[in-house]
């Protein structure tokens, strides 16, 4: 295996609504950003990938306008996922470990604002017996959270917990959506929004952007000073269909956590892209985080959710902290689909 590491990470801050640009302006200066943190990005790269969905902007191959940010002439050797730039930077990882390339930029966009994101993500459902029902996503992870609430695997006060520590650790986040200081009891005074979901349960509606450049090997360090290396990357997928998983685990982030090998060593720190906050407690127990380790200091997919590109930014978060030494050790977890159907876990090291 080649030796590959991210050393540059720039990303949007993340609003309700932009109202004056689009996806492409959004990304533009990110991008740029992200050049001069590095001194290379866009057309420089050996290989791109990109992560988005052409049903926010509701236009077939949307994404291909992302181009015009980065720049494709000349000819680029260019990928994209229909899915979080996490899993962009994955295709980007194993085109460096092919030997393909020794740089690659991976970026995730998008711009939920445009519609109705709970509806429109009914999309992602069972086409033949689920879908056609049109049930909103916050709806979906609802019937989880009753599941779970019903078998006992936690209780309304520490899934309350979860989202007062995420947005309190926001505070110090100039990019997060949602921060302050929130407290148990006045998350469970909140009316519900879907039974047993209250709107601090849920992660915000976030437009947004973030990058981020991977190097192999020596390029590495020439790059970054410390960069963060990339010591486990796995992504699995369980079945759409809810009656054929254990909804109160996340199996496939347990399974990725073991492949990435998160539990070889300390974690320091741990992001985690998990939508509401029921799904953050599974996540953690998936991943078997000890006690110690910090979870979510830039108070992650609670406090600010651009679609596509918050578990791209999950990684990111963890290896700017390597950058900057507050870190030696962390996992990065993204996940799509509906309640935690698809699960990468990314395991970043500095030396």
């Amino acid at each position: 295996m080649r030796e590959v590491a991210v050393v540059g990470f720039t990303q949007s801050p993340s609003v309700r609504r932009e109202p004056d640009r689009n996806e492409v302006e959004i990304l533009i200066p990110v991008l740029q950003a992200l050049r001069e943190q590095t001194g290379l990005a866009g057309a420089e790269c050996d290989f791109i990938c990109s992560g988005s969905s052409d049903y926010l902007a509701g236009q077939s191959f949307a994404f291909v306008s992302g181009l015009d940010a980065v720049g494709a002439w000349p000819p680029v050797s260019e990928s994209h996922v229909e899915m979080d730039g996490a899993w962009a930077l994955y295709e980007a990882w194993v085109k460096i470990q092919m030997g393909y390339a020794d740089t690659a930029l991976a970026y995730g966009f998008g711009k939920p604002s445009m519609g109705d994101l709970p509806i429109t993500l009914a999309l992602q459902l069972d086409p033949y017996s689920v879908m056609p029902l049109w049930p909103d996503t916050i709806s979906v992870a609802g019937l989880q959270a009753r599941h779970c609430l019903e078998r006992g695997l936690f209780t309304a006060d520490e899934m309350a917990a979860v989202a007062v520590r995420d947005r309190g650790n926001a505070k110090t986040n100039p990019y997060a959506q949602v921060k302050g200081d929130f407290t148990v009891e006045g998350i469970l005074a909140e009316p519900f929004l879907v039974n047993p979901l209250r709107k601090s349960d849920c992660a915000p509606i976030s437009d947004g952007a973030s990058a981020i450049l991977l190097a192999a090997g020596d390029r590495a360090t020439q790059i970054c000073e410390r960069p963060a290396w990339i010591r486990g990357f796995e992504h699995i997928c369980e079945p759409m269909d809810f009656g054929v998983r254990d909804l109160g685990r996340s199996r496939g982030t347990e399974i990725a956590a073991e492949k990435a090998g998160v539990s070889s060593d300390k974690i320091d720190v741990a992001e985690l892209s998990a939508p509401f906050t029921h799904q953050s407690i599974l996540v953690e127990r998936a991943l078997g985080l000890p006690p110690e380790t910090r979870i979510n200091p830039s108070g992650g997919a609670l406090a600010g959710n651009p679609l596509m590109a918050v578990g791209l930014s999950r990684i990111g978060e963890c290896a700017a902290r390597i950058f900057r030494g507050e870190a030696d050790r962390a996992v990065a977890h993204a996940t799509s689909g509906p309640c935690l159907q698809q699960n990468l876990v990314c395991v970043l090291e500095g030396r």
